[in-house]
């Protein structure tokens, strides 16, 4: 089985088709009225009108009136349900076109986009033929032409693809009402809600309020589900995800996020989310008519952007910190301390070399003033050089050891009237032993005679 067979399940669909010779697709074309019924309903064709008859100036809703507030309420429940009958049409249409191309859902996942592509391409097999520039990227244009090119779909039936055309322009139907309906809650936002306008414009204040349902659902949402509102899943094809925006829905729309960089818009729809609650708060408490909260709220977002883009302060070289003169520093005292100065302090002829006595010169290690000078070393007494000891705290530590020492070197060392001749045990003890002779004491005292008697 091929990649494409495991994720579009292409052997199993075209097997279906094949077996019942189409008549499971052919029912569901019957059900092509069951997503459009609000197009039919009174409700849909009577809040139209009455839109339609007040952008033309036929009637004038005053400010404040029941029947505008009422009007108004009926087009946010209204906006909410087209919503639903595109997403069914949208159902509808992908259903029935993806026998023709099934890879089409996958790289056009947005409804309207996807209404106006089928639209287009029709029955075409050649899509290099059909002009798609204005409805998508170059880049999708490019990997749907290659697609289509290597599809295993079949062409549609002449019936069912007028149907799904027919679908496809209900669809679109849809999405212009709504629009009209959104341009209706634009001329009245200022004042429905003059705070959010305001802080992000009547054009996107009216499409949250509309996407939402009205304005206490917009109050009740987390900011992290407003900013998603309008929100467009993007299809990267294998292309790089540099440039692309993920997370940016309606806020996008805005002045402040145009003027924004692309790296910063992300964090700038997200103040707009968090900005957007408060506003739309104030807005349903009636707090303040006038807009001032957002335009004040608007302003806080320009500054901390602005406070974004600038850059860092240079690092400056760290001076050293100012010597305190006043207390001198702390240090450690005691036996211990005094030893470690008695051990490392200066001696005596170092001091007498670093003196120099005033008019006398100094003797030098190569003589006439050259070499290492010996400063005031040998010029008391007699002339020679002489250092007189001082006996310090330190000295009888190192005589001890000195002497200890010595001793042992003493002990150790052998004298010059030792026999060298190797002897027994037991001529060892009895030499040892005072009052018996020897071998040895015998042949000394014979030699002392002999020698005596000559």
């Amino acid at each position: 089985m091929s990649i494409r067979e495991i994720f579009f399940g292409l052997n199993d669909f075209e097997d279906d088709v094949n077996d019942n010779g189409g008549m499971d697709m052919a029912a569901n074309f019957n059900g092509l009225d069951e997503f459009s019924e609000l197009q039919k309903t009174q409700r849909y064709i009577g809040i139209m009108h009455k839109i339609d008859d007040v952008n033309q100036g036929l009637l004038v809703l005053e400010h404040g009136d029941s029947a505008e507030y009422q009007l108004i309420i009926d087009c946010n429940k209204l906006c909410v349900d087209i919503d639903k009958e595109i997403l069914n049409g949208h159902n509808f249409t992908r259903d029935t076109y993806r026998l023709k191309l099934p890879e089409l859902e996958s790289l056009v996942p947005h409804p309207i986009d996807y209404a106006r592509v089928l639209k287009k391409i029709g029955n075409e097999t050649d899509l290099t033929l059909v002009d798609l520039q204005g409805i998508l990227p170059s880049a999708t244009i490019m990997v749907i032409s290659i697609t289509a090119s290597t599809t295993r779909g079949k062409l549609l039936t002449e019936e069912n693809l007028n149907k799904t055309i027919d679908a496809c322009d209900r669809v679109l139907d849809l999405n212009f009402a709504k629009n009209k309906v959104l341009d209706f809650f634009e001329s009245r936002m200022k004042y429905i809600a003059p705070n959010l306008s305001s802080l992000v414009g009547s054009a996107v204040a009216a499409k949250l309020i509309g996407s939402v349902g009205g304005l206490p659902a917009l109050v009740n949402m987390p900011a992290s589900n407003i900013q998603l509102l309008g929100a467009k899943r993007r299809t990267l094809s294998g292309f790089s995800s540099a440039n692309s925006e993920s997370h940016v829905g309606f806020f996008q729309e805005t002045a402040v996020v145009q003027h924004t960089p692309p790296p910063l818009k992300h964090g700038a729809c997200k103040l707009f989310a968090y900005k957007s609650i408060l506003a739309a708060r104030v807005d349903l408490a009636r707090g303040d008519g006038t807009g001032n909260i957002g335009r004040k709220y608007r302003d806080e977002i320009s500054k901390k952007i602005e406070n974004w883009q600038e850059r860092p302060p240079a690092k400056l070289p760290k001076p050293l910190p100012v010597p305190d003169l006043t207390s001198k520093p702390k240090k450690r005292g005691g036996r211990r301390l005094r030893k470690t100065k008695m051990r490392y302090a200066i001696t005596n002829m170092k001091k007498l070399v670093n003196r120099m006595q005033f008019g006398v010169p100094e003797k030098s290690s190569l003589g006439d003033g050259y070499g290492e000078g010996y400063g005031m070393l040998g010029q008391a007494g007699c002339g020679k050089m002489r250092v007189t000891v001082n006996h310090s705290r330190l000295a009888p530590r190192v005589t001890n050891m000195k002497c200890k020492k010595t001793e042992q070197d003493r002990n150790d060392a052998t004298s010059g009237l030792t026999l060298s001749l190797p002897l027994t045990p037991v001529q060892e003890s009895s030499s040892l032993i005072p009052g018996q002779s020897s071998y040895f004491s015998k042949l000394g005292t014979e030699a002392n005679e002999y020698y005596w008697q000559a």
